[in-house]
Parts: structure tokens; C-alpha cells; sequence
């Protein structure tokens, strides 16, 4: 079957900022009072592929030598890169966060440092470099997580606890299942921030285009306090896919640099995690992902969340940084193997087979790049004419074939 696509736009606000550098330095200055001039300052930046991340960070470091204390970088991302100290800093160089291109030394290193502690069951540890810094800033982009939901998803809460931990503070606060990402982090960031060792941080909010919307500097008392509301207005702001109810749903890449497992959960509508529930949207039948970033380095976590790949995705994986990272968060199922075809043609035709009995012509297909990017995307007929009474989309393109020979066609 060549199945034809329509090459769709989808209408988002287009409201990133104008000058991302100039406000990022603006917000910079609620810090000022706190850096201690000839102080050592770490500076934690993590393993997402964050629009603007080396800007930002430049900047970042930038304000820490004008106040003349002086700046270093610390990757703060959990177990990632195999819980390996110089692919964790390899990691962070592939988004120009480096020595090279910063001036800024980064100190890559998977000691920890254990802290008292206080009304958590589980242990609490920060990275020792960091720890033994004057002070700590943080990093990280503000959005919905891809396993649970609560007051604190992805952000500088989470980020304070399993990204400056390192591999031991994610296994100890994954060791208790969701409920310790839900419950436990808020209790072990409040322990950490009361050590007096973390500054503060800098919080970032993306658009639909994955464009830099917001950005807010906040004291390291104020993260609880305002990255709730950071936190809705990423919400608010994120990308989707138009249609509830999809037979087929094709995925180009997958990528940790994409999501914290390759495929975003919230827009795939599946989670695969034991006793929680599965997104009411969209209502995916099958799901192929065809491909993984460069980026990710073989870190293949979330290949479970589909159901067919080519055997050019497999022949990517790196097992040893797949199972580190998610055996590290005990959610089993986003690690196993998917049906792996021989071709692009091939994964299709399994996949739609899984769907059960469907009538020729009446196929609910979806071609998405990644569940990043999802501005334009390419839809069968059936799924076009139940969304384009919506208004929020343009037609691009008609009549587009979805392979050459047995490969997907590269759009």
C-alpha cells in the first residue's frame, strides 16, 4: 500500500522572545546580590536539547566573572550517558556547552556528596563539585515530565535533586516509583536548598515552536513558590497533534535530546508506567519510530513506547546507556524491544496490521519529525477531514507519497 499524505501547518502563538540574550541578562540581575565576589560559582546545565542552551549558559557565565567571582559547569543529568562522567561532559559539549567555546572550565564527575537526611526515607546527595562551589546555579527548561504529573515536573526543582545527584540520587529516588518522583523530590529539594549551598537558578519556558518564550531567574527560596506557574504557562504553550483518534502514528526520530524518553509521552498519548493511568489523547493504535538523533548517543529509552522499528533504529542502540538510564528509573516497558522490521515498508505494513480490520482508503495515519517539532505534519484523508473544521490548520501540500521504494521518504 502507498498510502497519500497531506502535508499540514498548524497555527500556534508566535510568542518567543525578540532578544533572549538582552532578557536573560535582565533577570540575571535579581542574582547579583547573592554571588560572593572571588567565589567559586558551579554552574549546572543538563542533557535536553534547549533552544538557545549555550547562549544561555554563555550568558550565565558571563554575569558570574562580571561580578568577579568565577564560573565553572557541572552537568547535572542524573544517570544519563551511561552515568558516565566524560560522556556526560561530551553531552553537554554536542550543545556547545564546553571549555573550548565557553572559556568556562567543566568539571564532569560522578562523585556525590551525601547530605543529611532530614524528614526524607530516601538518601540525598549532590554533586561534589559542585557542593564544594561557594555557590550554585541552575539550568533547566520548565515543562510538563514525561512520567508523571504534579506541582514540580521537569524544572529546577527536579533538576536540584535527581540532575545534581547524579546516578545515585536518581536510583535512590526511582527506587520508589512514581511516588518518589511525585512525592519524594519536593521533601529532598527542600533538604538540599536548605544546605544554603544552591543560589539559585534560571528557568526556562518554550513555545510550541520550541522557541525560547520566557525566561525568570529565581532565588533558590522562590523555586517552590513560582515554578508552578512557570509550569502552566509551559503547558499552555506546548505543541500537539491536531487529531484524537489515530490508527497509525509515524515518528521520523526519536532523541534524549528531544525528550527525556526520545518520544514525549503527553503528545504520543502513552506513558507505559505500572498503576498510571494513560493520556485520554490522543488514542494511538500503533506507532512506528523510525529513527534516533545523532545526539542521543545511543541512548535509545522510550523505544518501548512503540510498537514496530526498522532495523536501522536498532542497529543504533547503545544497551549499556539505554538499560543505565531505565533501569535507573525502574519503568521497564520504555526500554523493551519493539517488533524490528527489516524496512521502512515493512514496519508499516506490520503496524497497520496491528491495528486490526481497517477499510481501504479509511486509514487514520500520522507522520510526525518528533514529538518536538510538530508545526508541520502530514495526515491521511480520513484524519484531514475530521480536523479541518478546526480553522487552526493550513493544507501545504497534496497527494504525497510516504515512500521510495521501501523507505520512508525523507520530507
Amino acid at each position: 500500500m502507498n498510502i497519500k499524505l497531506t502535508k499540514i501547518r498548524q497555527h500556534f502563538p508566535k510568542n518567543g522572545l525578540a532578544d533572549v540574550k538582552g532578557e536573560v541578562s535582565k533577570e540575571l540581575l535579581r542574582l547579583r546580590p547573592l554571588i560572593k565576589p572571588g567565589g567559586n560559582i558551579a554552574v549546572a546545565a543538563g542533557s535536553r536539547g534547549i533552544k538557545n542552551i549555550a547562549l544561555i549558559v554563555r550568558e550565565v557565565t558571563d554575569f558570574i566573572r562580571a561580578n568577579n567571582a568565577n564560573p565553572f559547569i557541572v552537568p547535572a543529568m542524573g544517570s544519563h550517558g551511561n552515568a558516565d562522567a566524560e560522556t556526560q561532559a561530551q553531552i553537554l559539549a554536542d550543545y556547545g556547552i564546553s571549555e573550548k567555546n565557553l572559556g568556562v572550565p567543566v568539571r564532569s564527575s560522578m562523585d556525590v556528596v551525601e547530605l543529611p537526611k532530614g524528614a526524607s526515607p530516601a538518601g540525598i546527595f549532590i554533586d561534589k563539585n559542585a557542593y564544594l562551589a561557594d555557590g550554585i546555579i541552575l539550568i533547566n527548561r520548565i515543562k510538563a515530565h514525561t512520567d508523571y504529573h504534579g506541582q514540580y515536573e521537569s524544572g529546577l526543582v527536579k533538576m536540584t535533586v535527581i540532575g545534581l545527584g547524579k546516578e545515585k540520587q536518581a536510583s535512590a529516588i526511582h527506587s520508589y516509583g512514581v511516588y518518589g518522583l511525585a512525592e519524594l523530590i519536593p521533601v529532598v529539594a527542600k533538604q538540599i536548598i536548605s544546605s544554603g549551598k544552591i543560589i539559585g537558578g534560571l528557568a526556562i519556558v518554550e513555545n510550541a515552536f520550541d522557541d525560547t518564550m520566557l525566561v525568570s531567574a529565581l532565588r533558590a527560596d522562590e523555586f517552590f513558590e513560582k515554578e508552578p506557574s512557570l509550569l502552566k504557562a509551559a503547558k499552555e504553550n506546548m505543541p500537539f497533534i491536531p487529531a484524537d483518534n489515530i490508527d497509525l502514528l509515524i515518528i521520523d526520530e526519536m532523541g534524549k535530546n528531544l525528550s527525556g524518553v526520545g518520544v514525549d509521552p503527553n503528545i504520543i498519548g502513552r506513558m507505559k508506567i505500572y498503576g498510571q493511568p494513560e493520556p485520554l489523547r490522543p488514542a494511538v493504535k500503533s506507532i512506528i519510530i523510525a529513527d534516533i538523533t545523532k545526539e542521543s548517543h545511543g541512548n535509545a529509552i522510550g523505544v518501548g513506547l512503540a510498537d514496530v522499528i526498522p532495523r536501522r533504529l536498532f542497529n543504533k542502540i547503545d544497551f549499556p546507556s539505554t538499560y543505565t538510564n531505565g533501569i535507573t528509573s525502574s519503568f521497564y516497558e520504555r526500554i523493551k524491544i519493539p517488533v524490528i522490521a527489516e524496512t521502512d515498508r515493512e514496519a508499516f505494513d506490520i503496524a497497520l496490521r496491528g491495528c486490526g480490520y481497517i477499510k481501504k482508503g479509511e486509514e487514520k495515519v500520522v507522520r510526525i519529525k518528533n514529538t518536538l517539532h510538530l508545526e508541520e505534519l502530514y495526515v491521511s484523508d480520513p484524519v484531514l477531514e475530521e480536523i479541518k473544521a478546526s480553522g487552526k490548520i493550513e493544507v501545504i501540500e497534496r497527494n504525497i507519497g510516504l515512500f521510495n521504494e521501501s523507505e520512508f521518504k525523507t520530507f
